[in-house]
């Protein structure tokens, strides 16, 4: 087994999956979101984990983002593929669109956000100047592409602390420092996949615009968006998952 996907907000399950096992994994930093469902989707070989759990009860803040990541590389990932619902700042990446971002920056505080914080655990300063996976990035765009699904390559996504959603001065704040995308739970699962030798890239999936910058309420756009954002994602899955599987071999 070696292709993981992490699904976040409108996708705690992945319809089409054909499970074959559940796998209550113990990992030394507790226990993950939700038991590992190994399986098959769209002909492949995958893990699914739900990062907020089965019933979609843990806020980003509150994540077992160490866990979760020990888990999926003790059941043999390789390779992750996060699905994180965002908020738009970027004209380009409205409700329902799809983007691979390229770049991230980090507004969260107080998660345990390295592995190497302990006297069994080596020190590593991890390079992390490009925190996505090309490899993975590249599979994901070429999956839209073939699916004919609209998608943005590139960008940057601002992952603030949640739960609650920002202020509109807060968003122009992100807007000022470089942030085209806003979400919740990017960090530190990037660097603590980087940090374990997992090659991880964000399939995003805008479900509203930021706060100040659309006409409708935040959760009236969330409500319409979520599921036609899913569903393009799923489609790009479907054809990114099998490409990625096909490359690691057994």
């Amino acid at each position: 087994m070696s292709v993981a996907v992490i699904g976040g907000t409108g996708l705690d399950r992945m319809p089409g999956l054909t499970v074959d096992r559940r796998l209550d994994i113990a990992t030394p930093y507790g226990t993950p979101s939700a038991p590992l469902l190994e399986g098959r989707f769209a002909g492949s070989r995958v893990l699914f984990l739900a990062r907020h759990g089965e019933q979609h009860a843990i806020p980003p803040h509150a994540v077992n983002y160490r866990a979760n990541l020990s888990a999926l590389r003790q059941a043999g990932a390789r390779s992750v593929v996060a699905v994180c619902a965002v908020g738009g700042i970027a004209p380009w990446i409205g409700p329902a669109q799809l983007a691979v971002p390229a770049d991230l920056i980090d507004y969260t505080w107080g998660r345990a956000h390295t592995c190497s914080d302990s006297a069994e655990v080596p020190l590593r300063h991890v390079e992390f100047t490009v925190p996505f996976a090309e490899r993975v990035r590249r599979e994901l765009l070429h999956a839209a592409l073939a699916a004919r699904v609209d998608i943005y390559d590139g960008g940057v996504i601002g992952v603030t602390q949640g739960p609650r959603l920002e202020s509109a001065a807060e968003v122009r704040r992100l807007k000022r420092d470089g942030c085209d995308m806003i979400g919740m739970t990017a960090m530190p699962e990037a660097a603590l996949a980087c940090e374990l030798g997992l090659e991880y890239a964000i399939l995003a999936v805008s479900v509203n615009w930021a706060a100040g910058l659309g006409s409708a309420g935040i959760h009236a756009e969330i409500e319409t968006a979520v599921g036609e954002g899913i569903v393009r994602a799923r489609m790009v899955l479907a054809r990114a998952l099998p490409a990625l599987r096909a490359q690691e071999g057994p």
